[in-house]
């Protein structure tokens, strides 16, 4: 009788976690490797939904609650950093997206930044549209706040999750400054 053969094993460094959660500015679809972020969904489509499993479905995990709770405070206006490690190069981009959302990364909260404002500080004076094009491929909204850059003009211009949802965020980072001035 032949020898039966092992099948082969895959080994990872740390296994990959995808979960759902809501937000007020929608569901968030989070991955992490191990307790590091390596891409943020805003409204994930159906067919990437199916890819995350809904928080409440998770069994307990002490830094899942506390990744979700700063989250959640980050929203309500409470948390001006989310204090959670990210990594950018999980996924593969060009070194000149890389250097711009290192810019985006250093933005407060509460404040703005122009398109060429980051292409200048990017080492791209005239690149205006790549660093839109940056912008609408950030692996990691939210905690690369890409909502805090805006046109020159008085528009708040393009972002990944839209518009409304830019303003939103813009408007809640406003208010909670607003809020600690007026302590």
């Amino acid at each position: 009788m032949p020898e039966k053969q092992e099948e082969p094993t895959l080994r990872r460094s740390a296994e990959v976690l995808r979960v759902l959660f809501p937000s007020p500015i929608g569901t968030i679809g989070l991955e992490l490797a191990g307790e590091t972020v390596t891409r943020l969904v805003i409204e994930p489509t159906e067919v990437e939904r199916r890819l995350f499993t809904p928080f409440e479905e998770i069994e307990g995990s002490e830094f899942l609650d506390e990744a979700f709770g700063h989250l959640s405070e980050y929203f309500a206006g409470a948390r001006r950093s989310t204090e959670l490690s990210y990594d950018l190069s999980a996924t593969p981009m060009p070194a000149w997206q890389a250097r711009v959302l290192h810019e985006v990364a250093k933005i407060p909260f509460g404040r703005t930044r122009t398109y060429q404002r980051i292409a200048t500080a990017s080492g791209m004076p005239d690149g205006y549209r790549q660093v839109l094009a940056a912008l609408v491929e950030n692996p990691i909204p939210i905690l690369v706040p890409c909502h805090r850059v805006v046109t020159n003009k008085s528009g708040v211009g393009s972002y990944i999750g839209g518009k409304e949802k830019k303003k939103w965020l813009l408007a809640m980072e406003k208010e909670a400054m607003q809020a600690d001035v007026e302590r």
